[in-house]
């Protein structure tokens, strides 16, 4: 994991070379059309509301959990007994990513949604509130967090997701082939770049012709920094957008020639 200092200077140097937030001079028409219709989008909607409500009262939760951490772990906590607001606090992910997820889901309408790392759950009803049509799968390794955001969805009243619970190693095969076809994916359960670069494999074996992955913390550390670069140039990607904390890519024919974009957010 790269210290403060590090991602700071990372930041800046992405921001400084980034491409405009607004769209000018994108001369990619998925591109384009992914800033002015979602990136950009400033509506309100009425689940960020409700949502970010529960994220308030995860910051308040002083319930201690056992965790069974399977990943790279918090970079700021060690110990396998944690506290629900720590816990929200460090890992959840932040407001503004979490209701772009909403905005790609609800734009692009994905049937079928995989996330790896449920957490406690908010990041997934974001995803769930972007189609309620859809099926959201989402997998947690710690048993006591998937019960939390369990009963997180219960109280949304949020019907359209499956979250199964253990080390994505053993489910994850299982469920992918159940599933058979992944039109979108949320990666954010693993900080490695083995099982990262695993993961998309894996993903990949299952994308149809205009599936969209999003892998999360793309410049966290240099590992993942790698995976990353390894994800780029595979043949079978062929547009990504680097927004610095999220790495968006795009499996579709559509676009024939590889396309590499870093766009301001």
């Amino acid at each position: 994991m790269y210290s403060a200092f590090q991602l700071a200077k990372k930041y800046l140097h992405y921001y400084l070379t980034a491409s405009n937030g607004k769209g000018h001079g994108i001369h990619s028409p998925f591109v384009f059309d992914f800033i002015t219709h979602v990136l950009t989008d400033k509506k309100q909607y009425d689940c960020y509301k409700e949502i970010e409500a529960k994220r308030k009262q995860l910051k308040q939760d002083n319930t201690v959990v056992k965790v069974e951490d399977f990943g790279a772990g918090s970079g700021k906590i060690k110990s396998n007994q944690r506290v629900v607001k720590a816990i929200a606090s460090s890992s959840l992910k932040q407001p503004k990513y979490a209701q772009l997820l909403f905005r790609m889901v609800q734009y692009y309408k994905p049937q079928q949604v995989l996330e790896l790392g449920t957490s406690l759950g908010v990041t997934t009803a974001y995803l769930a509130s972007g189609n309620l049509a859809a099926t959201i799968y989402t997998c947690e390794g710690a048993e006591q967090i998937a019960t939390i955001a369990q009963n997180n969805f219960n109280r949304l009243s949020l019907k359209n997701i499956v979250l199964v619970t253990g080390n994505f190693s053993t489910t994850l095969p299982s469920l992918l082939d159940k599933m058979n076809v992944v039109n979108f994916a949320f990666v954010d359960g693993n900080h490695r770049k083995e099982p990262t670069l695993q993961y998309f494999q894996q993903l990949l074996n299952h994308a149809a012709n205009d599936t969209i992955l999003v892998f999360d913390d793309i410049h966290w550390s240099a590992g993942m920094e790698e995976a990353w670069a390894e994800i780029q140039q595979h043949p079978a990607v062929t547009l990504t957008i680097d927004l610095f904390f999220i790495g968006i890519v795009c499996i579709s024919s559509a676009v024939r020639v590889k396309q590499q974009f870093a766009i301001k957010y």
